[in-house]
């Protein structure tokens, strides 16, 4: 429920639906707008949920097409959704070609959210990791992956500075993570007061204030072989036996299934068929296409 209501928060401040709530608060203009959530978990599964009612909306806009139940039910829960979301004027009437409208209208907003989650410029994600903990190390790799899935774009990863220095341990944990640009950060103590000015200062943190002041590029988790007829996804964190692979609409889809996410993959006409095989490759799952 309070994820319900973050994204509520933020749709007023960034407007990533484009046309949810009220239009009366110009006066809330922001540069950046950070957000803590409550968990890691809780803020994909927030960045996942425009892109996940999609995938709902188009199975059940088809139930509704193709069903008697569905299209007497039809009516109603679109006339709920539309004043919900105010997607149209009121006193319109709801059926046949208005009712196609609607749920298009429904689709754009929808996709407006999930492509605002999906631009690095808008919603930028970062990963923090302890170098010296493995653990820490493979949590981050985990989000990275599940970020992948949830429709978002990593932009960079921080380490925080192990007591002891050790350009090594950095260079490897650099490597991991690669092609993300990656930093160390200062290790902050909360047993006194900090001093910010000195901690601005500090080289670690201007390595860091690079990463966050240069736009981040839009690097693809997706990549088409037409001529080898295969789909190669980039799935940091994961191994294959965590991954499950679907296809619908005649094989032109593939649902890709892995930790708490789902996403959709669209095959382009050429490459288009049943699946052949999939192995995985150095964080990359590649599947053939028959």
């Amino acid at each position: 429920m309070d994820s319900i209501f973050s994204v509520v928060n933020l749709e007023r401040f960034v407007r990533f639906l484009g046309n949810m709530g009220s239009r009366n608060d110009q006066q809330n203009n922001f540069d950046i707008i950070i957000y803590d959530g409550i968990s890691t978990e809780e803020t994909l599964r927030m960045v996942s949920a425009a892109s996940r009612a999609r995938l709902y909306l188009k199975y059940i806009r088809n139930i509704v097409d193709k069903t008697d139940f569905g299209r007497l039910a039809g009516p109603s829960l679109l006339r709920l959704v539309d004043e919900g979301m105010s997607l149209s004027g009121g006193g319109s009437n709801r059926n046949g070609r208005m009712s196609a409208e609607i749920w298009d209208k429904i689709d754009r907003s929808l996709e407006r959210g999930s492509a605002a989650f999906s631009d690095p410029s808008k919603f930028g994600c970062y990963l923090v990791m302890d170098p010296s903990s493995q653990i820490s190390v493979n949590c981050a790799l985990r989000y990275w992956g599940c970020t992948i899935q949830a429709g978002a774009q990593i932009s960079g990863a921080f380490g925080i500075s192990p007591p002891t220095s050790s350009e090594e341990l950095a260079e490897t944990v650099k490597n991991n993570f690669s092609p993300l640009s990656f930093a160390l950060i200062p290790r902050l103590s909360m047993d006194s007061p900090l001093d910010w000015n000195a901690i601005m200062r500090d080289d670690l943190s201007r390595e860091a204030r690079n990463i966050l002041s240069v736009p981040a590029s839009i690097m693809s988790s997706v990549k088409f072989d037409s001529l080898q007829k295969a789909v190669t996804l980039l799935m940091p964190g994961f191994n294959k036996s965590e991954i499950r692979l679907y296809q619908y609409r005649g094989g032109s889809e593939l649902l890709v299934e892995a930790g708490d996410q789902r996403r959709v993959i669209v095959l382009p006409p050429e490459i288009r068929g049943r699946v052949g095989g999939a192995k995985f490759m150095d964080r990359n799952l590649v599947i053939t296409i028959r």
